[in-house]
């Protein structure tokens, strides 16, 4: 656990620190923080997310049918599980919402995913297998389905706000949500995947070159956009980290024994599932200015709590493996 911290949280929170104080002494404003996020969204972190996806084959996805199900389904429930409550719990707008289920009802498994598992279960292919089949699952559809019910929130209070009152075009927000490149990137990959595509490796260093920015960046921007509103640990930034944090890992751990996973797989997808919200929720929120104080707010609150939730799942599935063996 030293060595997540130090290796994988610390450096988070310092590069977090660096934007903090980059924006309180002036050097950055909220305005360079939306610049620098604009660049997160629409080159490195696609690019990050495609060079991922890519490497993944079909016979990953088939080797563990049962983890790809179990996963999907959790991971998709917890997603409109934290819509729902965001929107008719809090009444908060669409956009909002939809917000608020890319952090808090998606893990941060592309930027932590590595650096937190290898550390406890080793380098094995079971690690890369575990990470790639969340990661495909929730920025191949999580992203792509969040910016459609945001671009159909703000079309919606656009309609309102000009008075119009026809019947908008259902499908306009899918639409626009896949010409973003963070939806549709991971989408291609996806797809390249499924026929067989083997990726030549000579390509890499052009995508990873830009992908390389999109963590630092990211970490870095939201820092700025910390020091540019009033930070707010409310009602609604302890909920993002309840649902985060106790609710998705909770929901993991449950279906997964009632389903028989394998024991160390159980274990790992426990673990995704308690990794801190999704940098790519902030960085939408940040570009399109919807739910920015709170959600950063709930992200560094949620950093903060994993360096003890981490332990935590991992001892309580030990325990729950060890009283009820025979749901494994």
């Amino acid at each position: 656990m030293l060595h997540i911290i130090l290796y994988a949280i610390v450096p988070i929170l310092v590069i977090m620190l660096l934007g903090y104080y980059s924006g309180k002494s002036g050097a950055f404003t909220g305005e360079n923080a939306r610049t620098l996020n604009k660049l997160v969204l629409n080159y490195a972190l696609p690019a990050a997310l495609f060079i991922s996806i890519i490497k993944a084959n079909r016979h990953m996805l088939s080797v563990d049918v049962k983890l790809t199900i179990i996963s999907f389904v959790v991971l998709m429930a917890c997603f409109f599980l934290v819509y729902f409550v965001f929107r008719y719990m809090y009444k908060d707008s669409i956009a909002e919402s939809a917000v608020s289920a890319l952090i808090s009802g998606s893990p941060t498994i592309g930027f932590l995913g590595f650096a937190v598992l290898q550390p406890i279960f080793g380098d094995t292919p079971s690690v890369g297998l575990v990470i790639a089949i969340v990661a495909i699952e929730v920025n191949a559809l999580g992203i792509p389905i969040g910016l459609a019910l945001l671009n159909a929130g703000n079309a919606k209070a656009a309609a309102a706000a000009s008075g119009d009152k026809s019947k908008p075009n259902p499908w306009k927000p899918v639409i626009d949500a896949i010409k973003q490149p963070v939806a549709w990137a991971p989408i291609l990959a996806v797809i390249l995947v499924l026929f067989g595509l083997k990726w030549p490796s000579y390509l890499d260093p052009s995508f990873q070159l830009i992908a390389g920015a999109n963590a630092s960046v990211a970490v870095f921007a939201a820092g700025v956009t910390l020091s540019a509103v009033k930070i707010s640990i409310n009602g609604q930034a302890i909920m993002g980290s309840f649902l985060k944090l106790i609710i998705m890992p909770l929901a993991l751990l449950v279906v997964g024994m009632l389903c028989h996973m394998e024991p160390v797989n159980l274990k790992m997808l426990v673990v995704c599932g308690a990794l801190p919200p999704a940098f790519s929720g902030i960085i939408i929120a940040s570009r399109y200015n919807c739910y920015v104080a709170t959600g950063t707010s709930s992200l560094a609150l949620s950093t903060l709590l994993f360096m003890g939730f981490c332990p935590l799942w991992i001892w309580i599935t030990d325990l729950a493996l060890k009283w009820f063996p025979y749901a494994v």
